[in-house]
């Protein structure tokens, strides 16, 4: 009984430790646009952006709606955390190509 209890404990600490960690979001600015331009994720989760610069240029990587901006040299790369979010849209673009470089968290 008591092994059992244990197994008990550590899966459900295991499974606490894993929605606790931060959902890890790839994006990638290339040729003046985000790569992936729309993202879907949950809602009420934390988040990790890790966003590249692939292009040789500078670039602006800016949200009103998550409450950050960097400028990021050509070739680097940066990472954002994110508080929960609540669903809804949220934005994001590039300060210095807005025309073209337009992107959305959807958060469900």
């Amino acid at each position: 009984m008591k092994k059992i209890i244990s197994l008990i404990a550590v899966s459900m600490t295991l499974s606490l430790a894993a929605q606790a960690q931060d959902l890890t979001i790839n994006i990638a600015m290339k040729n003046h646009q985000f790569y992936p331009s729309l993202i879907k994720v949950p809602a009420n989760q934390k988040l990790k952006l890790v966003v590249t610069n692939m292009d040789s240029n500078a670039e602006e990587f800016e949200s009103a709606s998550l409450g950050f901006e960097k400028i990021m040299a050509g070739g680097t790369r940066a990472t954002f955390f994110v508080k929960p979010l609540k669903a809804g849209t949220y934005n994001f673009f590039g300060e210095f190509n807005p025309a073209t470089m337009q992107g959305h968290i959807i958060a469900q």
